[in-house]
């Protein structure tokens, strides 16, 4: 039989009614702890998930939830169907993801390498946190060359503490490409028999739909699975994909942390997943036509959004004719003038609601300078085009006629 689509996958992968009383959807197992058949199998179940027997590293055994459970089980599967992931770990927010991922692999005197901008929740987590504990950062323009951060690197005599590259791209809020296959191979480069350097990405933005970075030379791949994967602003999740070897070290740890998704939270994010790939092509049809709308409109300065980029930017095209599939439906503009008359704009808004988040249902408009990105440093602010005319909006699958009629009634007389 040939292989079916992922969004086929989603809706009966790893799921046998006959466990369930026959039911076609998962149920929700609200236990907090599960019965054990004997205590040999209670002693070789636990010795496992803390990594303490000969056999640990397979998956998990049910003993209690904060480990694992069958509705976390099952959506970590479904969640591999479009990246192609051997293994992934479900958290309760995106930030418990990516903070579990760095504190597992980076220590006292690592760097880590890191694009910029980046979303402001991460780049608090390393400048703040991290740092803190003795882990240094260095940072790079989206269209920087490899050669040009190798030569700073040596300069500062860091080439031997580099421990991981951690990309997003596209970037929050300013939708900067940035290339996977590129700077993976520069960050394996430095690979020694007793040292490998990790590459880690955000895929949040683009969504496991239309970008796979797996497929393009990085280890692990980082979600906020409130986004696209969830999807209807009723959940929070996060999410890490990659090998085995990989994921599992990050699941002890998140063991330790207790940061697991809980069993009602999985089951949700199984439910959105079914409708993932619908939502998501919705989305990104409607951003199209927004997008080239406001790149028109005599109020807005400049759109930062893929589709338009790579038409004027042959680095942007390049990267996306090999790694997106898509232009995604995330769109960042700048209005003319500055902080008052984009708060003028989103204050007119009535469809379009004005709240953080995105890759919702419905469509939300934002000011990162003031709000997602408030705690990133003016300096930084400056540097990275986050200005108090920026804007960043999430495009959702309302009738796109009732978008653009929102869009017009508060752009004018801007």
């Amino acid at each position: 039989m040939n292989k079916k689509h992922p969004e086929t996958e989603a809706l009966s992968h790893a799921f046998d009614p006959k466990h369930a009383q026959m039911a076609i959807k998962t149920p929700i197992y609200q236990t907090s702890t599960f019965i054990f058949s004997s205590a040999e199998e209670g002693k070789r179940t636990i010795s496992e998930a803390y990594g303490l027997s000969e056999t640990s590293g397979g998956d998990p055994g049910m003993f209690y939830s904060r480990i694992n459970h069958p509705n976390l089980e099952l959506v970590e599967k479904r969640i591999c169907l479009w990246d192609g992931a051997e293994e992934a770990a479900v958290f309760e927010s995106g930030m418990a993801a990516i903070s579990t991922a760095l504190l597992t692999f980076l220590r006292p005197g690592d760097l880590i390498l890191c694009n910029a901008p980046i979303y402001s929740g991460t780049d608090s987590f390393i400048k703040r946190f991290l740092v803190g504990f003795g882990v240094r950062i260095m940072e790079f323009e989206p269209d920087e060359s490899p050669e040009n951060v190798r030569m700073r690197l040596k300069d500062a005599d860091l080439s031997e503490s580099l421990k991981m590259v951690y990309l997003e791209t596209p970037a929050n809020p300013t939708n900067s490409m940035i290339d996977l296959e590129l700077w993976s191979d520069f960050a394996h480069s430095y690979n020694r028999k007793d040292r490998n350097i990790l590459v880690a990405a955000d895929n949040t933005y683009m969504g496991p739909l239309w970008q796979s970075p797996l497929r393009h030379g990085v280890d692990l791949v980082l979600y906020s699975a409130t986004k696209y994967m969830g999807g209807h602003s009723d959940l929070l999740a996060g999410a890490v994909l990659g090998s085995k070897k990989l994921v599992s070290q990050i699941k002890s740890n998140r063991t330790l942390l207790g940061n697991a998704t809980s069993p009602h939270t999985a089951w949700l994010l199984t439910r959105s997943l079914e409708t993932m790939t619908i939502r998501m092509n919705c989305q990104a049809q409607n951003a199209e036509v927004l997008a080239n709308y406001l790149n028109d409109h005599a109020a807005v300065r400049q759109v930062y959004f893929p589709g338009i980029l790579r038409k004027t930017d042959a680095r942007i095209e390049s990267i996306m004719q090999r790694q997106c599939s898509g232009n995604g439906a995330m769109i960042s503009f700048d209005i003319h003038g500055g902080e008052a008359e984009a708060f003028a704009f989103l204050n007119k808004l009535r469809t379009i609601k004005l709240a953080v988040s995105l890759g919702s249902t419905e469509s939300l408009v934002q000011h990162p300078a003031t709000m997602t990105h408030v705690a990133v440093s003016d300096a930084d602010k400056k540097k990275m085009n986050i200005t108090g005319s920026l804007i960043r909006f999430s495009v959702g699958i309302e009738h796109v006629d009732d978008l653009l009629s929102d869009l017009k009634q508060a752009l004018e007389p801007l």
